[in-house]
């Protein structure tokens, strides 16, 4: 053999017994760089301009931000947006599940028509919502009911622009889970509800909890689409986010941050609690496969 098949016979340090030298430096660097990125984005994007409405907050101390949010309108406010995000996360909940069950186990005409107008109120300008909200169910309703300035109006709006979060939450999973398993317990003898109450059910629950958490988060906060049909009407339609204008119009900035900042801690500790419930039965559901 030659010398110079020996040397190509023979193991390379930096390769032998595993990955080349300097590996792993090479790809923990890379990931520490894109955390870095991803870190400094976040903060850019949503950390610095919540910092900034938490320092307007505190602009006039503690007592001035107490008085903000535990005025009459501020409780009246609360009262109505919670009231009416808690339903619409309920309804949208049960059928928002309809609907994506509905487009992943059936087949019927025009069913990608359907799936693409799912999305449709992702794409609206809320305020386009609003005014279609009100030509529909406004003094002129064409099919005779009139919905401006109640709290059926303000449901049926936020129903609208909250439907597709349930259902892109669910869709994903209904697909993937495995049709063999509810084919073994149908031919065990279990009925259509036992099949889902004790398989289907419990694998969706963390989806079914992350899509509800979304849309009650995306209902406190909205505005666009109920400005028209809801009239803002104190103690009925008024919902958190037009009193936070009223007080901007009234030149009360304190005010208006110190409502946002309880909005945002309410849609922080809903979706923070439903997501751990959710990996909780995830993680128990783990468990007993």
């Amino acid at each position: 053999m030659t010398a110079a098949s020996n040397i190509a016979l023979r193991p390379d340090p930096d390769t032998e017994g595993g990955p080349p030298r300097g590996f792993f430096k090479s790809r923990y660097g890379s990931t520490s760089l894109r955390v870095g990125v991803a870190t400094t984005w976040l903060s850019i994007i949503v950390l610095l301009p919540l910092a900034a409405i938490v320092w307007q907050s505190a602009g006039g101390g503690w007592e001035a931000f107490w008085m903000a949010v535990t005025s009459n309108a501020a409780i009246a406010s609360f009262r109505v947006t919670l009231t009416i995000s808690f339903a619409v996360a309920v309804i949208n909940l049960v059928f928002g599940l309809l609907v994506a069950w509905v487009l992943t186990r059936d087949e019927f005409p025009g069913k990608r028509v359907v799936d693409a107008i799912i999305d449709l109120p992702f794409a609206l300008p809320t305020i386009v919502a609003s005014l279609v909200m009100l030509a529909l169910y406004g003094p002129n309703s064409p099919i005779g009911l009139h919905l401006q300035h109640t709290k059926w109006g303000v449901g049926v709006a936020l129903l609208f622009v909250t439907l597709p979060f349930v259902v892109r939450s669910v869709q994903p999973v209904l697909l993937e889970l495995d049709r063999e398993v509810e084919e073994a317990a149908a031919s065990l003898g279990a009925s259509n509800r036992t099949i889902f109450s004790l398989i289907i059910l419990p694998a969706l629950l963390p989806s079914l909890l992350s899509g509800a958490g979304l849309a009650f988060s995306r209902a406190i906060g909205e505005y666009g689409s109920v400005v028209l049909i809801g009239g803002a009407v104190p103690g009925e339609t008024e919902v958190s986010s037009q009193w936070i204008r009223t007080l901007i119009e009234n030149d009360d900035r304190t005010g208006a941050a110190a409502i946002s900042i309880v909005l945002l801690a309410i849609s922080f500790v809903v979706l923070f609690v439903l997501r751990y419930v959710g990996s909780r039965a995830a993680r128990r559901q783990e468990l007993e496969q």
